[in-house]
């Protein structure tokens, strides 16, 4: 199943995070962002503005295009 651009940017974030050991809380105080709206960002409940994919692709030390990009896989992947 092909995800939109909302589901990729939610799997990106947690993949992430998980990979930063950082919780919600780490990366909304990284990003200037509030916790709660991590977990809307993380959950593909709302949309994101510019200003915000940038804020958390800086947070994580990333051009806005690698949060769109998928590489090798993460966790919850299919391996086929």
């Amino acid at each position: 199943m092909d995800l939109n651009a909302r589901e990729l940017l939610a799997q990106k974030l947690k993949w992430l995070r998980f990979t930063h050991h950082w919780s919600q809380e780490e990366l909304a105080h990284a990003s200037g962002l509030h916790r709660t709206y991590i977990s809307a960002v993380e959950r593909a409940k709302c949309n994101v503005s510019l200003d915000n994919i940038e804020k958390l692709a800086l947070a994580f030390g990333l051009h806005v295009s690698e949060l769109f990009r998928i590489e090798g896989g993460m966790p919850g992947d299919k391996v086929e």
